[in-house]
């Protein structure tokens, strides 16, 4: 099991490591995180939601994602409110600070059947789980669903991880160690040190310094992975900082306040070409080369964010004025002309509001979630190449329907439309298919349009599928575990 000091330490990608490394020796690694809060979300073969981070963790250890990796998902909400996911379907919302009287029992049941059916299909396999925040908040360690409450059902070996980044992890590793219980300590099989900047023997008196005085050995030291990736290739959204060395194309995505799936801009933050400049309400639109609305956890509110500050103004008048413009999902729905939420599932029951207006749809909210992977052919842009096939997943309430005829981006109509706006080159488009970036041929077809209208040569569209740069990541990943940790003293058998 990996654990964290803290939210943030680097959990997610350690495990992810240890799973490809793993893979590699000959296991079949299963990862597994019991609840995780998130709002970046996949849905899985048999459509099931389940986070995102699981998903990646999966591709590391060469599985197919299956919701029952992550059993209990919460999905921010605002106002101290999450969605409950429970093995994949909604079962819910509740208030934070009724979460642990309603919903402990059912979790720790749905986390007891995930661990179940993924042992079951995977009957040769080794858990790899994913704690989460740190294992002793002492307010919640009674009730903590995720952490010691499942090493301990386990039996599971522990690593404990700790941003030097951050500063005081002396501090971090000593006081989270001094908060176990005395049941829970033996659990802790190794010590480790994560995104140290710089020459690692600077830090050997320090790791002999925690060795000594905790009896636990520091499995390792991973270094800062900006010095590992280059830019484009990091592996966290979060992370990514700066500006790229000759970067041609400037895309603006919306930091809307309900911001979800924001892995699905993973493949343009990964084209050495394009910048991704994020821009907040109240923040200036500028003239980018294109606009990504991304997806929104609530889309009512969002709009509202965009209408008070001005931003959906902005938007119009930079797509009248011939900018392009991209929504995903949620995006999709913003950007519609009628969004009515009957039921009240975002705000008031039977509001009906004014989208951005730059698509001919309405848009109703419903209490059954579409939650499928898809694939369909691409019907634009329109190319003298073979048909380019896009997959993804869909994961949205809203039902959308055309208010005037519209002109259909892929096979499937129902997944998105384009529409031309005016004589000044605007065009506006929109799906509700979640990774659509990801088709190489299709990306490059859509980025060489915004090229043209700037002058600049066209990029080859002869590009595989982003799942085949994600996995070589994952290789350079696993490839610095392997260097800067040593994983024996947990590999052998107890």
């Amino acid at each position: 099991m990996v654990l964290g000091t803290s939210s943030g330490a680097g959990k997610s990608l350690m495990t992810a490591a240890l799973c490809r490394v793993l893979k590699r020796r000959g296991d079949t690694p299963l990862p597994f995180k019991g609840q995780n809060m998130s709002n970046n979300a996949w849905v899985d073969q048999a459509g099931g939601e389940m986070a995102y981070s699981q998903a990646l963790q999966a591709w590391a250890a060469g599985l197919e994602p299956q919701c029952a990796m992550n059993p209990v998902l919460l999905k921010p909400q605002g106002d101290s409110t999450s969605e409950v996911i429970h093995l994949g379907q909604s079962v819910g919302s509740c208030r934070a600070e009724h979460y642990y009287r309603d919903w402990f029992r059912p979790g720790w049941a749905a986390i007891r059947a995930g661990l179940r059916e993924l042992q079951s299909t995977h009957p040769e396999g080794r858990l790899v789980l994913e704690g989460a925040g740190s294992p002793v908040e002492v307010n919640l360690q009674p009730r903590d669903l995720t952490n010691l409450r499942l090493a301990q059902y386990l039996r599971a070996r522990c690593i404990l991880v700790a941003d030097i980044e951050r500063g005081g992890v002396f501090a971090q590793l000593v006081g989270t160690l001094a908060l176990l219980r005395p049941v829970e300590r033996p659990l802790i099989g190794g010590l480790l040190i994560n995104r140290f900047r710089g020459r690692r023997e600077l830090f050997d008196e320090g790791r002999r310094w925690l060795e000594v005085h905790t009896g636990i050995p520091v499995l390792g030291v991973m270094p800062w992975l900006d010095e590992l990736f280059p830019p484009e290739d990091s592996l966290d959204l979060l992370e990514r900082r700066g500006r790229k060395h000759g970067a041609e194309l400037e895309i603006a995505v919306l930091k809307l306040p309900s911001l979800s799936n924001f892995s699905d801009l993973d493949p343009l933050e990964a084209e050495p070409s394009v910048q991704l400049r994020w821009v907040a309400p109240g923040e200036e639109l500028g003239q980018p080369d294109a606009v990504v609305v991304p997806g929104s956890k609530q889309t009512l509110r969002d709009l509202e964010a965009l209408t008070r500050s001005g931003l959906g103004e902005a938007l119009r008048g930079y797509a009248t004025g011939g900018g392009h413009v991209f929504g995903i999902c949620g995006g999709l729905q913003l950007l519609g002309r009628e969004l009515h939420d009957p039921d009240g599932l975002e705000g008031a029951a039977g509001i009906a509001v004014a989208g951005v207006g730059l698509l001919p749809l309405r848009t109703a909210f419903k209490q059954t979630k579409a939650l499928r992977q898809r694939r369909s052919a691409a019907l634009w842009p329109p190319s003298s190449a073979d048909s380019v096939e896009l997959e993804g997943f869909e994961l949205h309430r809203g039902q959308t329907a055309l208010l005037e005829p519209c002109q259909p981006l892929c096979r499937d109509a129902e997944l998105g439309w384009v529409q031309a706006l005016g004589d000044d080159g605007g065009l506006v488009a929109g799906t509700y298919l979640h990774g659509v970036f990801e088709s190489g041929p299709w990306r490059r077809h859509w980025l060489n349009r915004l090229r043209q209208r700037r002058g600049l040569p066209s990029l080859s569209e002869r590009q595989p599928h982003h799942s085949r740069q994600r996995d070589a990541l994952l290789d350079r990943l696993a490839d610095a575990f392997e260097q800067h940790v040593n994983l024996e003293p947990l590999l052998r058998p107890q």
